[in-house]
């Protein structure tokens, strides 16, 4: 061993001592022995104890997050007041129409027996069920089927009058003010501008053909009349004064002049919500199911109403409102059925 080496021997020994701690009786008898093995022909490899980098860790990836879904604030955390105690009513109102103000109403009669949340599912606070997120942060405002600025009330009056097929409550009354309280207080988190995830109905693409009320009949069949009757009557527990399921067409179903009535809108409803158990996520119907469905359940017959003050600025109309005059030329049936695509191109024009 030359002297180089020594040296190397005993740095390394040094080095060892400082980190383990070895005791300078310890380091001569590791010496003592290294000589040896050298003396026999040993080879020795004395690694380097020189501090390394920590290896480099992987590059982290941020995947955006996904846009939460809206939620409706929780009615549990009301307080017990008085103010808490109206939007409790007013979900009442919302849920069980019927039971208060429906034919055999406790309180008025003066609806057709659904209630308001047999569109505007879960009281209004499911994700894409129709619900109410977007109705405080966007009320007022200016409605283009009445051509003038609505408020709440006007909004809810509206649903008593086509949806329910009925006459609305009073402004003033204490069933108004409750629903409006409570229909404000669920999208009461949504800020001005904002449209949240889950707001309203699911976007639903258009066919490239007319929406068939004959396709849509057999999907009623297979998938709607268990509930809902070979009639489209609903079903009715003796001596209950509300639907378990609604009607769809019929005396006591919406009329012609309700959101349901135009094709696209039923198509949007039923893609994420029906039948029971479908979610916007996991649906049920495929696209052409839903459009279908929505042509036959709309061409069943139903109660009429005067809409002659609808749409006072005709260009303004749907490209689905069943109902003319229009300003193109297209037919009443194909506003009502499709195909669409051709009418939104000669719009663009």
């Amino acid at each position: 061993m030359n002297l180089n080496q020594e040296s190397e021997v005993i740095s390394f020994l040094l080095k060892i001592s400082n980190v383990v701690g070895l005791s300078a009786v310890a380091v001569m008898l590791m010496l003592g022995i290294v000589m040896f093995l050298e003396l026999t022909g040993t080879k020795i490899n004395f690694p380097a104890l020189t501090e390394s980098a920590p290896p480099a860790s992987a590059p982290t990836v941020t995947t955006p997050p996904e846009e939460e879904m809206w939620r409706a604030p929780d009615l549990a955390a009301l307080p017990a007041t008085p103010e808490g105690d109206q939007i409790r009513y007013g979900r009442e109102l919302v849920a069980h129409t019927a039971e208060y103000l429906g034919p055999e109403g406790s309180v008025l009669q003066i609806a057709n027996g659904l209630n308001c949340q047999n569109c505007h599912l879960d009281a209004g606070t499911k994700p894409f069920g129709n619900n109410y997120s977007l109705v405080a942060s966007t009320y007022p405002k200016l409605r283009a089927r009445s051509g003038t600025e609505e408020d709440v009330v006007k909004r809810v009056s509206d649903c008593f009058e086509r949806s329910l097929n009925g006459e609305a409550p009073k402004p003033e009354s204490a069933e108004m003010q409750a629903m409006v309280v409570y229909i404000k207080w669920v999208g009461k988190d949504v800020p001005k501008g904002d449209t949240p995830k889950g707001t309203g109905l699911i976007d639903l693409e258009y066919l490239d053909r007319a929406a068939s009320p004959e396709l849509g009949k057999a999907v009623y069949v297979q998938q709607c009349q268990v509930c809902h009757g070979d009639n489209g009557q609903g079903l009715k527990a003796a001596g209950n004064s509300e639907y378990t399921y609604p009607p769809l067409w019929g005396e006591d179903s919406y009329n012609d002049g309700a959101g349901l009535y135009r094709v696209s809108t039923f198509a949007r409803y039923v893609k994420a919500n029906m039948p029971l158990g479908a979610t916007h996520d996991n649906p049920i119907l495929t696209n052409e199911e839903a459009w279908d469905l929505a042509a036959y359940i709309n061409s069943m017959p139903r109660p009429k109403k005067d809409i002659s003050k609808d749409w006072p600025d005709i260009s303004r109309k749907p490209v689905d409102h069943p109902f003319g005059p229009y300003t193109d030329g297209f037919s009443e049936n194909q506003h009502k059925y499709g195909p669409y695509k051709p009418i939104l191109a000669a719009r663009k024009k």
